[in-house]
């Protein structure tokens, strides 16, 4: 049933893109050229009612990215992001020889990063991406063993979905977390002391030629973990049988938990990592044979491809951010003045267009709609020092799916974070004190007018991480639905970012309230 659902989202996605492809009146395409230049179109001002809505505890396992660390954001509260992951053999069932002991066990995550420069010696300078906080943060970090069986299948749905896990669930995996931490090397900047370090890795060894070979590797998490500790629980279980399969090694070794927290009085910062990409390589030596007492080296690689959940803990709440999304505070007839849009655990924007009457009325006058859309500024002395979302969200809040105009929208940029430019909702920072998030609906409008058959839904605005279809049109259920949501976009949920909004209250300024602007040309 879980795949069924998204595949009859694709569908219905499909049969959007193909009804609006009918419509030949406009060029969708062409309202992304018309800019700030709309020569004689007539601009129209529309009222919006735009509140506050709490997103509680929310489905957060098999996320593209997921967040580790803890990130204190002034106008929010303190994030707490922790995780837990299964592991899985590379290569299930290996033959481990005799007399086998363990040189290193290594734990690698790679970074999210671009290469600066190189210089004349092949050193190399990266940045790194999609850290959040001051960069000479420190974290605690503790990696231990998980004793959280993480299943692929819900018992409770007769097997027939997948079963889901919460950003809430952090007690259940750290009740059952086993024995000591792994990372427990005398270097605390691999547990006590740690920090997402931008330095790349460099290995030189010896050729057989006599010269030096110099490896260098992109920056990345590198943690030396018990080889004791893997000595016991891989090496001699595989005379046990635990590593013939990976069905056999999941319920035997049930993966792993990060644990993170303040490093004493260093600021913290909290970094989105792509834990697929992690692995755990286990070095070890064996005798050739029994006979032949040769040493030669072997490997063992654990991957972090297993089930994985982000799990989160929200404290220290800004007082404001409590108060603007209490649903006792929230006006839903009149609007908030200020929007609290938080990505995870956090909140989101509820917008509603036009009301009856003024829709009727566009709706008789026979309007051509050249171009319509929204722009969110940016409340920033509410914002403080926080990292601005480089992307907000905006879609149909009835269905869950995206309006016509982030369909129709194919332009891509260079990554899933900056695609689709012309729907857009990407950060504005050409004035520096009204940064704005802008998205062109004007499909959307179009057909709300044309088709009095149409229902005028409520819109959601979210942060996003990514805007890839997959992470916009698949929806991550809330563990207790209210009465205006059940379920939010996966995309939302992979960010630890928030932004304050100014809404579209009578009491904002007119230079920052929210408005639906609207150009069209009146009819002959």
């Amino acid at each position: 049933m879980y795949n069924n659902s998204f595949f009859k989202k694709i569908l219905l996605v499909a049969c959007v893109v193909f009804l609006y492809s009918c419509d030949k009146d406009y060029n969708s395409i062409g309202d992304g050229l018309l800019g700030d230049n709309h020569f004689d179109f007539v601009k129209y001002s529309s009222n919006v009612v735009a509140y506050n809505q709490k997103i509680g505890p929310i489905q957060s396992n098999n996320l593209a990215v997921n967040a580790l660390g803890v990130y204190d954001n002034p106008a929010f509260g303190t994030t707490t992001a922790n995780f837990a992951t299964q592991i899985v053999l590379e290569s299930a069932n290996p033959t481990i020889g005799n007399n086998p002991v363990i040189e290193s066990v290594v734990l690698t995550i790679p970074y999210f990063s671009t290469l600066k420069s190189t210089d004349t010696n092949g050193d190399r300078t990266y940045e790194l991406d999609s850290i959040y906080g001051p960069s000479d943060a420190k974290i605690m970090l503790s990696v231990y063993e998980s004793g959280y069986f993480m299943r692929d299948l819900d018992p409770a749905a007769g097997f027939l979905e997948a079963q889901k896990y919460y950003t809430n669930q952090n007690s259940d995996f750290n009740s059952v977390k086993v024995g000591n931490r792994l990372n427990n090397s005398s270097d605390v900047s691999q547990n006590d002391a740690f920090f997402f370090s931008a330095a790349d890795y460099k290995t030189t060894v010896t050729g057989t030629d006599g010269k030096e070979v110099v490896t260098r590797v992109a920056p990345g998490m590198r943690l030396d973990l018990n080889t004791e500790y893997f000595e016991t629980k891989i090496i001699k279980a595989s005379a046990l049988g635990k590593l013939a399969t990976n069905d056999i090694f999941k319920e035997y070794f049930r993966g792993l938990y990060f644990s993170v927290a303040k490093s004493g009085s260093n600021p913290s910062n909290m970094a989105l990592l792509d834990f697929k990409e992690g692995k755990i390589t286990i070095k070890y030596k064996e005798d050739t044979s029994i006979t032949d007492v040769t040493r030669v080296e072997k490997s063992i690689v654990l991957k972090l491809t297993g089930n994985n959940v982000s799990l989160l803990d929200q404290s220290n709440i800004n007082t404001s951010y409590a108060n603007a999304t209490n649903s006792a505070n929230v006006n839903t007839t009149l609007g908030d003045e200020k929007l609290y849009v938080k990505g995870g655990e956090g909140s989101m924007a509820i917008l509603e267009l036009f009301n009856a009457t003024e829709l009727a009325t566009i709706r008789e006058s026979g309007w051509l709609i050249n171009e319509a859309s929204l722009v969110f500024h940016v409340d920033a002395t509410a914002l403080g020092a926080a990292s601005k979302p480089n992307r907000i969200y905006i879609y149909d809040l009835n269905s869950d799916l995206p309006l016509s105009d982030y369909i129709n929208d194919q332009t891509s940029g260079t990554n899933t974070k900056n695609g689709r430019v012309i729907f857009s909702g990407i950060l504005n920072t050409e004035k520096a004190d009204d940064n704005t998030y802008k998205f062109r609906i004007t499909n959307h409008i179009r057909n709300l007018i044309k088709n009095v058959e149409a229902t005028n839904v409520k819109l959601g605005v979210v942060i996003t991480e990514d805007i890839n279809a997959t992470n916009t049109i698949t929806s991550y259920k809330l563990k207790t639905a209210n009465d205006f949501i059940s379920q939010l976009p996966k995309s939302s949920v992979m960010s630890p970012l928030g932004t304050v909004l100014y809404g579209g209250k009578s009491t904002v300024a007119e230079d920052k309230r929210l408005k639906l602007e609207i150009y069209y040309t009146k009819p002959n």
